[in-house]
């Protein structure tokens, strides 16, 4: 049990690792605001296309603003601490899980501020800026579901560690009858009324999982599970840059019983690129999804199906064309795809929604390299979420997560034979598939605190049954507004 004092003792310093003079006005600023803003209530717009009400003592600067005034939507902090107490490691390549001992603990840190303007009745603009820092065990390499969805994988581009425009995009919102229902201010969330039934345009800098392979329960490692699996599909190769942001555009049609959205992004000029590929008829991420609710008991199903084309590498043929060690990136050519298939669901089960089961299922064709996401092919999870109300913990909540995964069988090949994927590669390959159990409880402190304690045990690392288990011990705080 020595880790433990350790593990506490580093998770202090998330605050201030990684803080230096060029960043210090960044870090003064975001804390100042944030302490302006929570020291305010906060009301929301009662009405999309209503005036500014009069002044009372309970307002805020914002709620007297005209609609088209810019509003704080959100400020956030989320910092991982993670540990790698031991790794059986008998052979490593340049991509494996690494157990040396520098690479064992790591912390990561990111800053968000959220902004949102209502420029029309129907017409909306989002604006959010990040700052990310830190990287995670093993510097993002050596497994299909990665330990820390925070992490950057900045692979062989210099993104910086500054901050940045995550998103800048336009939602514009076509009624389709009069019926409204109220929505409550979130991040990239204006508050008032929404149509219920509406047509939905999104045109701008986004991320494709902000429309995309949604889930109640698993899709954000900065309040639910950490790992990759258990954020989006891991079979889903979503066609982002290096921090998973993209241009792109989405129309979608909505129904209080139904949604069908097709979103098409930018891809990168290379795998895990920070630069975008403006040949967007050579170059180009689709996704076509139907999310259907067929009951009255809360069940939501989605349905999805995507097709990358790019500048991608072939595994057989980056084995056929050579004598030596297989590099699938010196294989790439414009023209090649990846198509793939996703269902997940939702199902709550009490607690207003709040405990609930999910699970999805996913796969791709697997011939062409990993471009975008991480390296699996198939994929299945099945997991829960509990409310902390049955212990007298109303906003806490505790979470239980299973994943399998695996890889086609040119990518075995490739990587057997000593091949390099962008994320995973240990030189040699004695395939199993990849195995994940992920637990974790999310403790509420106060209004905008959160500490969440996580354990994470994976079987197989890198689809490596010569390797592992790992098991990997984490600490998040959340600080938000």
């Amino acid at each position: 049990m020595r880790f433990v004092p350790e593990l506490f003792t580093s998770s202090s310093a998330i605050l201030f690792r990684g803080i230096n003079k060029q960043f210090a006005a960044w870090y003064a600023f975001v804390l100042v605001v944030l302490l302006l803003a929570v020291s305010q209530p906060v009301y929301a717009d009662n009405d999309t296309v209503s005036e500014p009400a009069a002044a009372t003592d309970n307002e805020t600067l914002q709620d007297r603003m005209p609609p088209w005034f810019p509003k704080l939507l959100g400020l956030q902090f989320n910092g991982i601490y993670q540990n790698v107490p031991g790794l059986r490691s008998p052979y490593t390549g340049d991509n494996s899980f690494n157990a040396d001992r520098a690479l064992k603990d790591a912390i990561t840190h990111i800053y968000g501020i959220y902004l949102g303007i209502r420029l029309a009745p129907t017409l909306q603009f989002y604006l959010d800026a990040e700052m990310a820092k830190g990287a995670g065990v093993s510097q993002g390499h050596g497994l299909g579901g990665y330990t820390n969805g925070d992490v950057i994988k900045a692979g062989s581009g210099d993104i910086g560690t500054g901050p940045y425009v995550a998103r800048a995009y336009f939602r514009y919102i076509v009624p389709l009858d009069d019926e409204t229902e109220k929505v409550e201010r979130a991040i990239d969330q204006l508050p008032g009324n929404e149509y219920v039934k509406r047509v939905e345009i999104k045109a701008g800098k986004m991320s494709p999982s902000d429309d995309f392979d949604m889930n109640r329960y698993a899709n954000n490692t900065r309040t639910q599970f950490m790992n990759y699996a258990f954020i989006y599909n891991p079979a889903w190769d979503m066609s982002s840059d290096t921090r998973g942001y993209s241009y792109g555009i989405v129309t979608a049609l909505v129904q209080p019983q139904w949604r069908l959205a097709l979103g098409v992004y930018m891809m990168p000029t290379y795998q895990n690129g920070p630069i975008m590929d403006s040949q967007i008829f050579r170059a180009q991420g689709s996704n076509l999804e139907l999310t259907i609710k067929p009951n009255n008991y809360g069940t939501v199903i989605r349905t999805l199906a995507y097709m990358n084309q790019g500048s991608m590498g072939n595994y057989n043929e980056a084995l056929a064309n050579t004598a030596s060690t297989p590099d699938v990136f010196a294989d790439e050519r414009h023209g090649r795809t990846k198509y793939g298939f996703g269902v997940n669901f939702e199902q709550p089960l009490a607690d207003d929604g709040e405990t609930g089961l999910f699970g999805r299922i996913g796969w791709n064709d697997g011939h062409n390299e990993t471009f975008c996401y991480t390296e699996a092919d198939q994929h299945l999870s099945l997991g829960a979420q509990l409310s902390g109300t049955h212990w007298g913990r109303a906003e806490d909540r505790a979470g239980l997560a299973y994943a399998i995964e695996g890889i086609s069988s040119g990518h075995r090949n490739y990587l057997a034979a000593g091949g390099l994927g962008v994320y995973i590669g240990d030189g040699a390959l004695n395939y199993a598939p990849e195995q994940i159990i992920e637990l974790y409880y999310r403790i509420q402190i106060g209004k905008f605190v959160q500490i969440t304690p996580d354990y994470q045990l994976i079987a197989n690392p890198g689809y490596n049954r010569d390797r592992g288990p790992a098991n990997v011990i984490s600490m998040r705080l959340r600080v938000s507004w």
